[in-house]
């Protein structure tokens, strides 16, 4: 299996390639800042317009940003210690000058990675088994739209399922979103949550990954603490974080 460094190296080099730095820049004391690009191998969900996209190993803050606000970003790192540039009220400088501008902080994202010492080997109470592409042909449903995604079924292709009495009741997918890292989304259904059910699946299938040569991550919300709960039960720490600036037109339409 591979070490926590080599892990890490290729989750950097892929954050490189999303958002056009290089993957030392993530590991310098001082903030970065370097005109926003797509790699070739950017991770597929990843779609222009992206204005500015800003990203924390824990050791500074890079930031791919358009030309358009490249000075309102260099005041902004200027101003604030790299780990308060994510959050409130600071933010809030930020986005009142994007506005401005035309644009907005979009999304903000939490990111883990496995710890290959300490992924368990859960069991839960109920059978499971390995699912690949062709089981999930009738799973494009909205109680497994976290372990699945029906915009990018041909992404889907691997995953862990529980069964009660031969009933899926909870699903852990992977999404091939990039060459070398696969992403983890996991569903239970709300009558089998609190049982080991997600903890058990998300572990089984990050093993599974590593088996087949990929580095599995996991996402959730800063403020979804059932998913950074399972994340961490599942072996999975804190890597990165992230913020993404978009065109406003863009986020309106996302709200409707």
């Amino acid at each position: 299996m591979m070490t926590r460094e080599e892990i890490l190296s290729i989750a950097m080099r892929q954050s490189a390639e999303d958002m056009g730095c290089l993957p030392e820049d993530f590991l310098r004391s001082e903030n970065v800042i370097r005109p926003f690009r797509l790699g070739e191998k950017a991770r597929k969900y990843l779609k222009e317009p992206i204005t500015a996209n800003f990203v924390t190993y824990g050791n500074n803050a890079v930031a791919g940003v358009s030309d358009e606000i490249a000075d309102i970003v260099s005041e902004y790192m200027g101003r604030f210690e790299f780990y308060h540039l994510f959050e409130t009220p600071n933010m809030n400088w930020l986005n009142d000058r994007l506005a401005e501008r035309g644009h907005r902080v979009c999304f903000m994202a939490e990111y883990y990675l496995p710890d290959p010492e300490r992924i368990p080997d859960k069991t839960c109470r109920y059978e499971t088994r390995v699912l690949t592409q062709d089981d999930f042909k009738d799973l494009y449903l909205p109680q497994w739209s976290n372990a699945l995604c029906k915009d990018r079924k041909e992404l889907d292709v691997l995953g862990v399922g529980a069964f009660d009495d031969g009933r899926l009741v909870g699903l852990a997918g992977c999404s091939a979103d990039c060459d070398d890292m696969w992403q983890i989304g996991i569903d239970v259904l709300p009558q089998y949550r609190r049982q080991g059910i997600a903890s058990a699946l998300t572990s089984s299938l990050a093993r599974e990954i590593f088996a087949r040569g990929k580095v599995p991550f996991y996402c959730s919300a800063w403020s979804n603490m059932r998913s950074a709960g399972n994340a961490v039960k599942s072996g999975f720490i804190p890597a990165w974080a992230e913020m993404t600036v978009k065109p406003a037109s863009v986020a309106d339409e996302m709200n409707g």
